[in-house]
């Protein structure tokens, strides 16, 4: 693709013919500029452009022929309630709007639109799901659980404890390779969302787990063949997210995890480890790779809902609040 003069990036605008086309051709363009643009510009990962292509596609199919250039900020509110009369959850809706309001400040900023429709669209209100963890005694009986009597069983222990270790993603884990891991520094290189890379300590345990890991098991996985990557599969080939989400279900089952156990879970559990550990919030918002403070702070709910425990279960005028009022036996039960 061509930079036009005088610009330090891309001209997605040229993408779009100028010729004549009808509303569904000329939203169609569009779509695939904007697409294109959070490709090389955003860096955003596979799955972020498929659910991006998707909303935008159930859009299209709204709009009919209507063309960019006519939609209003009526339009789209119609089509948000539209989403609502067909059972869509709001934060599914949510996730719509972001992506509507995306894609129109695309069109205005490339010079395509004049306004913007959906600078004023608002999503409904969604309720703020608190994050599932572990915790202390269940995460060391979960990341002790594999069996180094297996063949992979090193190995899945070394993932586990990195994984708690360190709170990344599974798609980071994964894709980690051997010139990401410093043993001698305790830090691991992790390339997140947007191609955004990050340095994140590794704790002893995991550094030894590793360690384990690369000296008795490592070699015998690939036997004789090469591969980048610091974790693999006995076929010798990287691990698919699918395959890692299978491996600790077993574990989970082994720990005696039977319910909503996920790689995710585990990133809540650090992150929440650490805030109870005293860490500041800023410091697990870098090693999280979270660009908005706000989507650390999540985990200061979590924190306070336990404090609000408990100061009820242990503080004495308030041990002494709940016998006057005669629910001892309720919160007795609750408990």
């Amino acid at each position: 693709m061509e930079v036009a003069s005088g610009k330090s990036r891309n001209n997605f605008a040229d993408i779009v013919s100028s010729g004549e086309m009808d509303g569904t051709a000329a939203f169609e363009q569009r779509m695939k500029s904007y697409l294109q643009f959070c490709r090389i510009e955003k860096g955003l990962a596979f799955n972020s452009l498929e659910a991006y292509r998707r909303d935008l596609e159930r859009l299209g199919d709204y709009l009919a022929k209507m063309k960019p250039d006519c939609v209003t900020l009526a339009v789209l509110r119609s089509y948000i309630d539209h989403l609502k009369s067909q059972g869509i959850t709001n934060r599914s809706i949510a996730r719509h709007a972001t992506t509507i309001r995306g894609f129109f400040r695309f069109l205005v900023e490339e010079n395509l639109l004049s306004e913007n429709p959906a600078e004023l669209l608002q999503a409904p209100a969604i309720g703020q799901k608190l994050p599932r963890f572990l915790t202390v005694r269940s995460t060391n009986q979960l990341v002790s659980a594999p069996s180094e009597g297996k063949s992979t069983g090193i190995r899945d222990r070394a993932m586990l404890d990195l994984l708690y270790a360190t709170g990344v993603r599974v798609s980071e884990l994964i894709t980690l390779r051997m010139a990401d891991y410093d043993p001698m520094a305790g830090t691991v290189r992790v390339t997140g969302k947007g191609n955004k890379q990050r340095m994140v300590p590794v704790g002893r345990e995991a550094v030894a787990s590793i360690g384990r890991y690369l000296e008795t098991e490592r070699p015998g996985l690939l036997k004789n063949r090469q591969s980048p990557f610091l974790f693999i599969t006995a076929r010798g080939s990287t691990m698919t997210r699918q395959g890692f989400w299978k491996l600790l279900k077993v574990h989970g089952k082994q720990a005696g995890i039977f319910q909503n156990l996920s790689p995710h879970v585990l990133r809540h559990t650090f992150a929440t480890h650490l805030l109870e550990g005293g860490a500041d919030l800023r410091s697990v918002q870098a090693m999280l790779g979270h660009v908005d403070i706000g989507t650390t702070q999540i985990y200061t709910h979590v924190l306070r809902s336990r404090l609000e425990q408990t100061v009820a279960r242990h503080h004495p005028r308030a041990n002494r609040e709940r016998r006057k009022s005669g629910h001892t036996g309720e919160d007795k039960h609750r408990r």
